[in-house]
């Protein structure tokens, strides 16, 4: 049972706290991805499961052991970089034996690692070739076999897609996944893409500046996000936010700001009770934002300019301006619309999301 559980783990770089009190358990078989900004501490988190960090404070156990002080070679653990790190003089086939060969495995026995691992990866083919005769996608195919024929119990990624462009990131993303599938091991995946985390993890961990914000399914985090961070990093485009004051009139509850007023649905309203008279952060994300017809009321909707028309094909996204606000709804890709053109729009009630102003925690 190869689990992973971090207690208490922190690095410092000198005056730099890097990570901080990271507490994460990652079952058997498990593909977690750790997801941020730069600078968040995700890699630096992955790094010190490896052993390629030192521990500043911390446990770090795997199956139950503690490897704080294990080096990488005893981890059991597979590691798949950015960059390839390929030896550049060796075939695709030495390249994914050498680590065997490292550690005195049999020939007979590389071979038959080597020979699946590269069917499981469709790059048998390859074999003979030398990595500067492959394609991006290749390489990274092969930097996967170099690890899959380990054996580990444990795979690290630390952002192996970044390097390939936009069209062949999402197909490798659709084989990682297949991949984790056929071979059941446990996974912890870096990335700065919020779609390669939503598409590929078991769990999310939502990371800034060190610290952890929300660990959750990609639905939890996408539908009940636990801070205002969370909220604008999990959805593309990013979910729109706008001060507002919380008024009491009439025994309801209105969000009201320079530029809209809208009536506080009543699922929503005793949570946001305490806030009457106060100032608040409203969220929508722009696919709960659609151009008002005759069946709305104005009770949820507002009226906005119109600055910028992305036609994207299957959706359309408008860049409005309602009043100082400027904000980004996704429409219909049948929908009319033309620049400097005021229209209303509608807010869907069930998803509106309120966040504290000083703490910036969900309400």
């Amino acid at each position: 049972m190869a689990r992973v559980a971090m207690r208490g783990l922190n690095k410092k770089y000198d005056e730099v706290h890097a990570v901080i009190d990271v507490n994460l358990e990652i079952r058997d078989q498990e593909f977690v991805v750790l997801v941020g900004p730069s600078g968040c501490g995700k890699t630096t988190t992955l790094r010190m499961v490896a052993g390629l960090e030192s521990i500043t404070g911390g446990q770090i156990t795997i199956d139950e052991k503690v490897v704080n002080e294990l080096p990488p070679m005893d981890r059991d653990i597979a590691m798949v970089f950015q960059n390839y790190a390929l030896y550049p003089h060796m075939t695709v086939y030495d390249n994914m034996a050498f680590g065997l060969k490292m550690r005195k495995f049999a020939r007979p026995e590389i071979n038959r690692r080597v020979q699946e691992a590269a069917d499981i990866l469709g790059i048998r083919e390859l074999l003979k070739r030398k990595p500067r005769q492959l394609s991006g996608g290749q390489r990274q195919r092969v930097a996967l076999g170099r690890a899959i024929v380990r054996h580990p119990q444990v795979f690290l990624f630390d952002e192996p897609l970044s390097n390939l462009d936009a069209k062949l990131r999402v197909q490798m993303r659709v084989e990682l996944k297949k991949l984790h599938e056929r071979l059941g091991t446990t996974a912890i995946y870096v990335t700065h893409d919020q779609v390669e985390a939503m598409t590929l993890g078991d769990r999310v961990v939502v990371m800034r500046d060190g610290r952890v914000q929300q660990v959750g399914d990609p639905m939890e985090l996408y539908n009940q996000p636990a801070n205002r961070f969370v909220a604008g990093f999990i959805g593309s485009p990013a979910m729109n936010f706008v001060p507002v004051r919380i008024a009491a009139q009439n025994g309801s509850l209105w969000a009201e700001s320079e530029s809209l007023r809208i009536k506080v649905p009543a699922p929503i309203a005793p949570r946001l009770g305490p806030y009457a008279g106060k100032q608040a952060t409203l969220g929508v994300r722009p696919e709960d934002l659609r151009i008002a017809n005759g069946a709305d009321t104005k009770d949820l909707s507002f009226d906005v300019a119109i600055e910028v028309v992305e036609r994207l094909g299957s959706e359309i996204l408008l860049d409005v301006a309602a009043g100082p606000t400027t904000m980004v709804a996704s429409v219909e890709p049948n929908v009319t619309a033309k620049v400097h053109e005021r229209v209303a729009l509608a807010i869907n009630p069930d998803r509106m999301h309120f966040f504290d102003m000083q703490t910036e925690d969900a309400i």
